[in-house]
């Protein structure tokens, strides 16, 4: 299976709570989200819906794009997500 480097953004609803990852296989980790299987933060409040992510040509990219964004102040990461994503509809659809 082909490995392609992602950062993602899930919400529990719009301007609910964020979540911000990393991954080598997008569809497979929201879809882990998406049903509980992944313990901590997510399970917990309940933050399943995929609003925004980006797709990079190598994983440290994506770790350094997690990064900056992780630092970045909730109003800059709404701004980003309602620049593609007004509606703050889940993208799954579009990534299976």
């Amino acid at each position: 299976m082909e490995r392609i480097p992602a950062v993602y953004i899930l919400a529990s609803k719009r301007n609910g709570t964020l979540y911000i990852g990393v991954t080598g296989n997008l569809v497979k980790r929201v879809w882990e989200h998406k049903h509980d299987l992944v313990e901590g933060f997510t399970r917990k409040y309940q933050v399943h819906t995929l609003v925004y992510f980006e797709m990079h040509d190598e994983m440290a990219e994506a770790i350094q794009r997690e990064k900056q964004l992780k630092k970045w102040n909730r109003a800059w990461k709404i701004d980003l997500i309602e620049k593609t994503n007004p509606g703050w509809r889940d993208l799954w659809q579009e990534i299976v």
